[in-house]
């Protein structure tokens, strides 16, 4: 298997999933996300593999989608969002969702933008106390996606969906961990054998009743996650034909404050 931003590896059972664009804080491309789903797949069918671990190198767990590769020369049509989303990050949500193995986020650093998302989708999160989440989308006028309005919803409550979502404020791993959004904020230098500790339990676990108890658990909280994914992209389209979000990358890109109007 030939990747060039992912580095992948199994050892005793555990399948790791490694962001490797760290210079870029891990932010999603098009090559990272093909191959992202590819070794979701691999991890999958692979008999030896008992447990998947998604992490990030370097200080950034993923910062979300790389905007460098969303510039638009004068002239140039805009891009559908949606069909972005529908045929790149809605299929690794689903794939983490669907996995039959359990899925761990090992956050070792900032998660934003769809980059937050897609950590929080996974079956348990374990996060560095120095981490943060960051719902970064109203920034340069867009609204979260990967999943986030129904699993922020669901799992913090609306108020702080809103908050984190509307004001685009970072929230601590500590604070997620009292919100339910994840498992477990840990101390820095005891982040990595806590990763290895919990992965290790679920490797030499009953792989069968895992599987059975994520999806009886997933049946049970996640009704219209499918409905939720398809919602984003359908608004995302409309969003990302608009002038605000053509401004907010522009300024992001010349490090000023956007002038949103509205259009």
């Amino acid at each position: 298997m030939q990747l060039e931003q992912i580095t992948y590896s199994v050892n005793n059972g555990i399948a790791t999933i490694q962001l490797n664009q760290s210079e870029s804080l891990n932010s999603f491309t098009k090559i990272m996300l093909g191959e992202l789903k590819q070794t979701l797949q691999v991890a999958r069918e692979d008999p030896e593999v008992r447990v998947i671990v998604l992490t990030g190198s370097g200080r950034a767990f993923c910062a979300g989608q790389n905007l460098k590769e969303r510039s638009r020369k004068p002239g140039e049509p805009k891009s559908d969002l949606g069909e972005s989303l529908k045929e790149r990050y809605s299929p690794i949500a689903m794939a983490i969702k669907e996995s039959p193995k359990p899925v761990i986020a090992a956050v070792n650093g900032v998660a934003a933008g769809a980059g937050a998302n897609i950590a929080l989708a996974c079956d348990l999160v374990i996060a560095k106390k120095s981490a943060s989440f960051l719902q970064a989308f109203t920034k340069i006028g867009l609204m979260p996606d990967a999943g986030g309005t129904h699993t922020l919803t669901r799992n913090a409550g609306r108020q702080r969906a809103m908050g984190m979502t509307l004001l685009a404020q970072p929230v601590s791993a500590e604070v997620a961990e009292s919100w339910g959004l994840i498992w477990r904020a840990v101390e820095d230098e005891k982040f990595a054998e806590e990763v290895t500790k919990i992965a290790t339990q679920l490797a030499n676990g009953p792989s069968l009743a895992y599987a059975a108890t994520k999806r009886a658990i997933l049946a049970a909280e996640s009704s219209g996650f499918k409905s939720a994914l398809d919602l984003e992209s359908d608004l995302q389209t409309d969003l990302g034909f608009s002038n605000d979000y053509e401004e907010g990358v522009l300024a992001f890109r010349e490090k000023r404050k956007p002038n949103f109007t509205g259009s």
